[in-house]
């Protein structure tokens, strides 16, 4: 598809190709489709997962160990693939990998779904990262393709509030599936979404690519690979272990960081590069990394021990632990896409540093809750948690993307995802490991009196301490109240932890991210190219 441009007028870099740009909206609903299924996903996968475990017809009798790697596979796969989708994306277009991706995530859906044995699950959990992965940093690069740069922080907005509405209803989808379906429905009902984005992006989603690619690098796609893997792999065994001393969790974390390293340096010195390392001298787009990584490694630390008080500690079903958190999910719908509004009056950095602020005077409110708190009270800290976090993602996003040349697009979003994905996973094994730890220091006590090897069980978890009170009966019942109250006492200690992180992205987007609208201060935004061309191609 092209342009026409009057003779001797130069065409306008930062804007689409009319056509495209008539229907950016249609466009754009149809990357949240595909952006919903995808990160819906795993929270769904979450609720299932004591039916999964159960023997069939009702399950497929996985074990503890295989559920684990039901969702690693697809984590491991997913993060370690973002990078270099991205970069497949800029070099053969992203309509195509978009495509392929959708493709490649329904069919793993609909195998995911007829699974008859764990190993089976784990491996088509694994396909669904790569389509997942293809898909992801894709829908951010036509984004910012379609729309122009005055539109671009709206359409932004809308796409970060679509994620975190996902993860947020992912547990009510869930929930109501699994009481009327079976188990297999928390992965089918992805095909027939995944069926309707395709038929959209085949008809309305123009392509668009790196005009000026270079050749391959196709080292530097492996080191990253290697290390993003063992890096994530790492930090999973830490969350899984509540262990972040662990040899199964800093050896391969290290592993994976020496091989970034090498990855980075080899970058330093290629001549096609896959990725341009003085992206990095701009403080803006490093401090913009750096904050989306701490959002997220707030945001899924706390959703990770808030399931748990809502399920373990008030005795709640998942479906309706998940209306409690509905709250999170309305602040994110109704305010990301106004979060450009608070940014064109006081600029990128003071918004971003002012939702992180919400964010940890939300985590705060956790220690206001106990084991009958009013559950309004919880509602409220999602929804004060989801207010601070819609006004960090769209911003950060526009200048991590505005920072990069258009053509780089897919390479930008991969980064920004993988950033994502990595605070995402750092916050689940970070706060689950001081979870444990407190927990089991404050029930131990309690504990004394069991056989040891019920002991060692009982004190994992408050799950594991209120299933081992369960089998022994009378006997047990003094062990519940005082689990519930070691376990909110570990949540707030985890709740002070995750605030404090937050806290530090505030001051570091406060800091070092823009301080005023570019249009403010004239000239061009962070980053954007005087002469860049277009890259559009023929949908």
């Amino acid at each position: 598809m092209s342009t026409a441009v009057k003779a001797g007028q130069p065409a306008d870099p930062q804007r689409a190709p009319g056509a495209v740009h008539r229907r950016r909206w249609a466009i754009l609903g149809v990357l949240i489709c595909a952006l919903l299924v995808v990160v819906l996903d795993n929270s769904i996968l979450n609720v299932a997962m004591k039916t999964i475990a159960a023997p069939a017809p009702t399950g497929i009798g996985a074990s503890q160990s295989d559920l684990e790697w039901a969702i690693n596979s697809y984590t491991l796969v997913f993060a370690g693939l973002l990078f270099t989708a991205g970069l497949l994306g800029d070099r053969i277009g992203r309509k195509r990998t978009l495509l392929a991706g959708m493709a490649v995530f329904g069919t793993g859906s609909l195998l995911s779904a007829m699974a008859s044995s764990p190993v089976q699950l784990v491996v088509f959990r694994a396909v669904m990262g790569v389509g997942g992965a293809l898909v992801m940093p894709a829908t951010l690069a036509v984004v910012m393709h379609v729309f122009d740069r005055a539109e671009q922080p709206r359409a932004i907005g809308i796409w970060a509030g679509a994620a975190g509405v996902a993860i947020a209803v992912g547990p009510i989808t869930g929930g109501v599936l699994l009481e009327h379906f079976w188990w297999g429905s928390v992965f089918l009902v992805n095909v027939p979404v995944v069926a309707v984005a395709l038929v959209g992006m085949a008809l309305l989603v123009p392509d668009s690519r790196d005009p000026d690619p270079g050749r391959p690098d196709v080292p530097g796609v492996l080191l990253s690979v290697v290390g993003l893997v063992l890096l994530v792999y790492g930090i999973i065994e830490a969350g899984e272990r509540a262990d972040l001393t662990a040899p199964a969790a800093w050896v391969p974390s290290l592993a994976g960081l020496a091989v970034l390293g090498l990855f980075l340096l080899h970058e330093r010195r290629s001549d096609h590069p896959a990725l341009d390392v003085t992206w990095f001298r701009d403080s803006r787009f490093g401090a913009s990394m750096a904050v989306s990584c701490a959002v997220f490694f707030g945001l899924m630390g706390v959703t990770f021990f808030t399931a748990f008080y809502l399920q373990s500690v008030r005795g709640l079903s998942p479906l309706a632990a998940g209306l409690v958190m509905l709250p999170l999910a309305a602040a994110q719908m109704v305010l990301a896409p106004r979060a450009r509004l608070v940014v064109d009056r006081i600029g990128a950095g003071p918004t971003c540093a002012a939702g992180l602020a919400l964010m940890a005077v939300a985590f705060l409110g956790y220690l206001l809750l106990g084991t009958a708190t009013p559950l309004w009270a919880t509602g409220a800290a999602g929804f004060v948690m989801g207010a601070g976090m819609a006004h960090v993602s769209p911003p950060v996003t526009v200048t991590i993307m505005s920072a990069l040349p258009r053509g780089k697009a897919g390479a930008g979003s991969a980064l920004n995802n993988t950033f994502r994905q990595l605070g995402g996973s750092l916050g689940v094994a970070v706060i689950g490991a001081l979870l444990s730890t407190v927990y089991r220091s404050g029930v131990s006590e309690r504990l004394a009196g069991l056989p040891a090897d019920l002991r060692d069980r009982a004190g994992e978890s408050v799950e594991a301490t209120l299933g081992a009170a369960a089998r022994l009966g009378p006997r047990g019942a003094a062990l519940a109240a005082p689990a519930r109250e070691a376990f909110v006492h570990a949540m707030h200690v985890a709740a002070a932890v995750s605030a404090g992180v937050v806290l530090a992205g505030a001051l570091a987007a406060l800091l070092f991210m823009p301080g005023r609208p570019a249009a403010a201060q004239g000239g061009p935004r962070p980053g954007e190219r005087e002469a860049e061309p277009a890259a559009a191609g023929g949908s």
